[in-house]
C-alpha cells in the first residue's frame, strides 16, 4: 500500500485531535474523587507505606511509567505484574500500602482477581480506569477516572487516547502531590544523581561562576575608563563595583550601561563609574543550585549575575552566555 502524504498528515492530525479531546474531557471531569485519591496517597506516604501500580497489556506500560514518576518525586512506588502476583509477587505488598489497578474497561480478569487479594493484605485499592460503572470501580476504595470519548484507532481497538489520558492523569496526580509536599529542586536532585539531568540539577553556582582573572572587580570610585579597561582585560560584559572601605558590592556596570554613558557627553570616560553603574543589582549566593541562577536570568531578563558571599562581597560572576555551554538551558 502506498502512503499518500496528504492522507498521512490528515490522519495524524485527526489522531492528535482525538487524544487532545480525551485530555480535555479528563481535565473537565476531575472532582472530589480525584481529591480523595490524592489524600489517600498523602496518608499512605505519611504512614510509611508505598504505592503499588498494576495493569496488563498497554496498561502495564502506563503503570510502570507513573510508578517511576512517583519514585522520581520521592514517593516510594513499584510495579506489580498482575500475573506474577498470583505466583508469589504479592510478597511485596504490605498493610498500609495503596494499590492503583489500571484497567481502561475496568473489567480485566487479571486485575479484578487482584482486588480481594490486595484487600486481604490490608491495602486500599484505587480503581484507575476509564469507566466509573465498571466492576473494578465498584470494588475499589477510591477512583482515579479518566474520560475518553473515543480511541484514535480507526478500528476502535488499539489503546491510544485511553493510554494518553491515563498517563496524563497519573502525571497530574504526581504533580499535585509534589506541590503539596513542598518538594524543592534540592530534593528533586537527590533522586536524579546520574545522567545529564542529575549533573545539571546538582550543579551549584560555585561550579559555574567565573572567578579570579575572569571576575572584574573595582572600587565604585574609579573612572568609567578604568572600569571598562578592567572589563576588557577580563573579557567580561560587566564589572562588579564595590565600596572602597568594606569591599561590599554597591553596583554593576554592564556593556549596556557603558553604551548609555557615552550619550552623556565627550567627558564620560573621566567621570566616576558610580555615575553610570546600576545600583543594588540582582545577586545570588555561591552555595545555591545553578538552576536558581537560570530562574533569575529568565525572570529579570539580565545578561550577567554577580555572585556574593555571606558578607555581600563579590566572589564570582555568571555570564548568561556560559549557561548553554554548561547545558543549564
Amino acid at each position: 500500500m502506498a502512503l499518500h502524504p496528504n492522507n498521512a498528515l490528515a490522519r495524524a492530525r485527526a489522531c492528535i485531535r482525538i487524544e487532545t479531546a480525551a485530555l480535555t474531557e479528563t481535565a473537565k471531569g476531575l472532582g472530589q474523587e480525584f481529591v480523595a485519591t490524592a489524600q489517600a496517597v498523602e496518608a499512605t506516604v505519611a504512614g510509611g507505606g508505598k504505592l503499588i501500580f498494576s495493569g496488563v497489556g498497554k496498561s502495564a506500560h502506563i503503570s510502570q511509567k507513573v510508578a517511576a514518576t512517583f519514585n522520581s518525586t520521592g514517593i516510594a512506588s513499584c510495579f506489580l505484574d498482575a500475573t506474577q502476583a498470583l505466583h508469589g509477587d504479592l510478597g511485596l505488598c504490605a498493610e498500609g500500602d495503596l494499590a492503583f489497578l489500571l484497567s481502561n474497561s475496568g473489567q480485566s480478569d487479571e486485575i479484578l482477581r487482584l482486588v480481594p487479594m490486595l484487600k486481604r493484605f490490608g491495602l486500599k485499592v484505587v480503581a484507575y480506569t476509564g469507566h466509573a460503572d465498571s466492576d473494578l470501580a465498584r470494588a475499589a476504595d477510591h477512583l482515579l477516572l479518566y474520560r475518553v470519548p473515543r480511541e484514535a484507532c480507526p478500528l476502535e481497538l488499539a489503546p491510544t487516547a485511553s493510554t494518553t489520558a491515563a498517563l496524563a492523569l497519573g502525571d497530574a496526580l504526581a504533580m499535585v502531590l509534589l506541590e503539596a509536599r513542598g518538594l524543592t529542586r534540592d530534593d528533586f536532585a537527590k533522586y536524579h544523581p546520574a545522567g545529564n539531568l542529575g549533573r545539571v540539577l546538582l550543579l551549584r553556582v560555585k561550579d559555574i561562576m567565573r572567578t579570579a582573572d575572569r571576575l572584574p572587580v573595582a572600587p565604585d570610585t574609579v573612572t568609567t575608563q578604568d572600569a571598562i579597561l578592567a572589563m576588557t582585560k577580563a573579557k567580561s560584559g560587566s564589572i562588579a563595583l564595590v565600596a572602597k572601605k568594606t569591599g561590599k558590592l554597591t553596583g554593576i556596570l554592564t556593556d549596556g550601561d557603558f553604551r548609555r554613558s557615552a550619550l552623556t557627553g565627550p567627558d564620560f570616560l573621566s567621570k566616576p563609574v558610580s555615575t553610570f553603574m546600576t545600583r543594588s543589582p540582582k545577586t545570588i549566593r555561591d552555595d545555591v543550585l545553578g538552576v536558581e541562577a537560570l530562574r533569575l536570568f529568565e525572570a529579570h531578563k539580565i545578561d550577567d549575575l554577580i555572585v556574593v558571599d555571606a558578607r555581600g562581597k563579590p566572589v564570582g560572576l555568571i555570564d548568561g552566555q556560559d549557561l548553554p555551554k554548561l547545558k543549564i538551558v
